[in-house]
Parts: structure tokens; C-alpha cells; sequence
């Protein structure tokens, strides 16, 4: 199979904006294809390196059947293995331990090594504690000596990551960051999803629920079938503003939300990693801080200039970021169709996110609060996806409240809190679900003053809620 995929860069962004906007929000789309001609072929397993790691920490001997499940999803992760993808499978309790091969050293899948590894498996018994950290140390340790593969890692834990501290965690994923892309798993109802997720955001990977221990080699089959998929090992975005402009942030809002480190390259440019890439594509939200002082209004100025490089080569043609500051009210209080889309999508996560950790907590006002405008939201944008996850922990759903689910089953609140970060894509433009404001409504301006369509729910900039028409205010002159 060759390596080369096909990479596109596209923008939508706000460009109008009125001489009071300090900020310009743009969306990038980036997609890469297999190369024209590129048909199906066999994996060369050479270009990966893999660590598996399973959580044998005393809890996974509850229920029984935790620890055998785990055994048969990593030897069927195991079987997958291309021949020459180099891996190991690491036991992680209070410490990280080496399971297969017996030294700290990454062995070639083969024939006869897959079949070690599995009889290595046979012996993993559930005993210690659980140190997130220890476990993605050892993990780098093993993959660094493969600077030039596509390195990943798959992590199972069933619990909290109760035997280090979370600066000790901090430290690690800090030292993992552009190392190797991490998929984080949680089997069972006692681990932690902002624990799992801080994992994932920070190593570009993916974090999960596995509801019940008989679904885990399915999803681990899944898992590896996608990292085998991947073909391109490290990719990222370098930004270059046109002073003062400056990148405020940058995150990944399709297919889950990240934030992306923003890595200084020099006085004018900053770099962000993307992580290993397949076949697939990607939205990214960039926010600039933008100042139209003593720049000319009427006109499209560029503030900055976003590259997409693998391997530090360009790999697609660049975009530019436009802004154009205006007097025209019509023009500047115009939001970008797929900016407003994505901000919702952020707003939404968060409100699940943090909707789930006030029940997990025993605040079930706030909770029902938070969930109650989530429900909300996602019945405005027709987000089906948050809607059925929304479902498992609410019953009844009218104009202004929500009523929790009695005796909600912790896995059901974990499980809606990890996927709270996944977005849907923009389907494009669609029949408004409520109200359509008068053609001559004002638009709404939030305190800080940002202006929003007429109508709208939320400022798309800044988030503020219009919780009543004169909450929005006059709008300044």
C-alpha cells in the first residue's frame, strides 16, 4: 500500500466585521484521500509500531468475566497485526509491567510472536492498583525507539486513576504530546471520563465507553483495523498572522472536539499537531485576535495564512484568513453558516459534559439545568446523534425543562459524558425549526459587544446567552 494520501484545505470563516470585533473565527476543513490509483493493497506493517495496554488492576476482577474479556479482546487486537508491525502489550496496575516480549522492547509481529503474546495473556491476573501515567510511560519508552513509524497506543482501564496525582498524569501526557496518537477505553461503571478524555485530547486519539466487557474485542478489532488504516504519521497546521493579528486558539471540532496545542515556530507563525491521518476528514476551529486600528475599512485585508504540512513539507495548496471591517451593520452581524454551526456543536459539549459531572456529583437541579438547555439546543440544530445519547438520561422534554431518568445507572452518565465530545458534521443549510425573525428584527449584541443574528439563542462569538430580547440591548453606535 503507498503512503501518500491527498491532502485539501478549505476555509469558511466570518470575514465582515464590524471596527468594534477584536476576534474572526474561521473553520478548516481538511481532507485526505488515497492517491488517484491507489487501490486496496497489503499493509506494510513496518511503518507501525503498537502498545496495547490493559488495565489488570484489582477491580478487574469484578464481575470475573471483566479480566477474561480483556484477555480475548487484546489477543484478538494481537491477531490483527500485519507481519513486521512492531508491538507489545504492557500490564498496567500501580506500575507498568511488561507482559509481551518479556524485555522493555517492541517485538515484529509473526506468526510465531502473535502466538506468545497470546499464551503471555493466559497469565494476566487482576491484582494493584491503577497509574494512568506509569502505564503511558512505559508505552513512550517503548515506542520512541521508533521515531519514523505510526505509533499508537490502545489503553484500557476500568477505574480512577487513584495511585498518582494529576500533575504526575499532566506531566506525562505533556511528555507523550506528539509522540504517538492514544485510544483511551473505559469497561465497566467506576472510571472517569474527564480522565479518560484529558488522555485522548492530549495524544489525538479517541476516548470510549464499552458498555458491557463481551463488546471490548469488538471494539478493539475496530480500533486496530482503524490505526492500520492510518497512512500519513504526523501532520499539522502552521499559522502565520499578519501583526498584531494573533491566534487566540485552535481546536479540532469534527470528528470529536481537542483542543490543539499552539506551538510557537517564530515571531509571526505557530504550529499545531494534527496526529497520524488516514483517509478521512477533519474541522478545525481557529480564533484570531484581530485589531482594525489604523487599518482601512471597505476591503479585504489578509491577517493571516494557514499551511497544512506533513513531515514539514506543504501538502496542500494554502488559504488565506480575510478579514474586512466594515460600517454596514447587515454585513458585520452576517455569521458564517458553518462557524455558527461548529460553536453550537461546542456549546453543546459542554453543556452535556458538565451536565453529567453535577449528577455524577449529586447536584441534580444543576444537572437537570444543564442537560435541559443541551435538549434544547440539540432539538434546534436537529443533532439526532445528542439527542438519543440525551435520551438515556432524560424522560420528559418540553419548551422550558427536562426531568432526569430515576436511579440513573452510572454507566449511562459516564457513557453520555465521554461521547459529549463528539460532533456532527454540517449537513448545510436547513428549515429554521422555530420562529424566523422579522426581516427588520435587530440583531442581538451581547454585553461584550458582539453581534448575532436576529433571533439567535446564544452570541455565536462569545457564547453569552440572550435568555430575553432585551438582554441583547441597544445596539451600539
Amino acid at each position: 500500500m503507498s503512503s501518500a494520501l491527498d491532502f485539501d484545505l478549505r476555509i469558511d470563516h466570518d470575514r465582515f466585521l464590524s471596527t468594534r470585533d477584536r476576534q474572526l473565527h474561521a473553520i478548516l476543513t481538511v481532507t485526505a484521500s488515497a492517491g488517484a490509483g491507489d487501490g486496496p493493497a497489503e499493509v506494510d506493517g513496518a511503518r507501525y509500531a503498537e502498545v496495547i495496554v490493559v488495565d489488570c488492576s484489582g477491580s478487574m476482577a469484578h464481575p470475573p468475566t471483566k479480566l477474561g474479556a480483556a484477555r480475548r479482546a487484546t489477543a484478538a487486537a494481537v491477531e490483527m497485526l500485519p507481519d513486521g508491525v512492531r508491538f507489545a502489550v504492557v500490564e498496567g496496575t500501580h506500575e507498568a509491567r511488561m507482559v509481551y516480549p518479556a524485555h522493555r522492547g517492541l517485538a515484529a509481529a509473526s506468526p510465531a510472536t502473535r502466538d506468545a503474546a497470546r499464551r503471555e495473556l493466559g497469565r494476566l491476573a487482576a491484582a494493584g492498583g491503577t497509574a494512568i501515567g506509569s502505564w503511558l510511560e512505559l508505552a513512550r519508552e517503548l515506542l520512541a525507539e521508533h521515531p519514523e513509524a505510526i505509533r499508537h497506543a490502545l489503553l484500557l482501564t476500568d477505574g480512577r486513576n487513584e495511585h498518582e496525582t494529576p500533575q504526575r498524569l499532566a506531566e506525562v501526557l505533556a511528555a507523550c504530546a506528539g509522540q504517538f496518537v492514544c485510544d483511551a477505553r473505559g469497561v465497566g461503571d467506576a472510571w472517569e471520563p474527564r480522565e479518560l478524555t484529558r488522555v485522548a485530547e492530549a495524544l489525538h486519539g479517541t476516548a470510549d465507553a464499552v458498555r458491557r466487557p463481551e463488546e471490548l474485542e469488538a471494539d478493539f478489532r475496530a480500533t486496530m483495523r482503524a490505526t492500520m488504516a492510518k497512512r500519513v504519521a504526523r501532520a499539522g497546521l502552521r499559522i502565520a498572522v499578519v501583526p498584531p493579528a494573533r491566534v487566540l486558539s485552535c481546536r479540532q471540532v469534527h470528528p470529536t472536539i481537542m483542543e490543539l496545542p499552539v506551538t510557537p515556530v517564530d515571531d509571526r507563525s505557530v504550529a499545531c499537531a494534527t496526529g497520524s491521518w488516514g483517509a478521512e476528514s477533519r474541522e478545525y476551529h481557529l480564533c484570531l485576535e484581530v485589531d482594525p486600528a489604523g487599518r482601512p475599512t471597505g476591503e479585504d485585508l489578509r491577517v493571516a495564512r494557514v499551511d497544512l504540512l506533513v513531515d514539514d513539507a506543504p501538502a496542500a495548496r494554502p488559504v488565506n484568513v480575510l478579514a474586512h471591517w466594515t460600517e454596514d451593520l447587515a454585513l458585520s452581524s452576517r455569521i458564517d453558516p458553518r462557524v455558527a454551526h461548529y460553536t453550537g456543536q461546542e456549546e453543546l459539549s459542554r453543556l452535556i459534559a458538565d451536565g453529567c459531572d453535577a449528577y455524577d456529583t449529586g447536584d441534580r437541579a444543576t444537572a437537570a439545568q444543564l442537560l435541559g438547555r443541551a435538549v434544547e439546543l440539540a432539538t434546534a440544530a436537529g443533532d439526532a446523534f445528542h439527542l438519543e445519547q440525551l435520551r438515556l438520561l432524560v424522560e420528559d422534554v418540553d419548551a422550558t425543562s427536562v426531568r432526569l431518568r430515576d436511579d440513573l445507572p452510572r454507566l449511562d452518565v459516564i457513557s453520555v459524558a465521554v461521547r459529549s465530545s463528539v460532533t456532527v458534521r454540517d449537513q448545510g443549510p436547513r428549515a429554521a425549526s422555530g420562529p424566523v425573525p422579522a426581516a427588520d428584527a435587530p440583531p442581538g449584541v451581547c454585553p461584550a459587544g458582539h453581534r448575532s443574528p436576529p433571533g439567535a439563542r446564544f452570541c455565536q462569538r462569545c457564547r453569552h446567552e440572550f435568555t430575553d430580547p432585551a438582554d441583547a440591548g441597544p445596539v451600539p453606535t
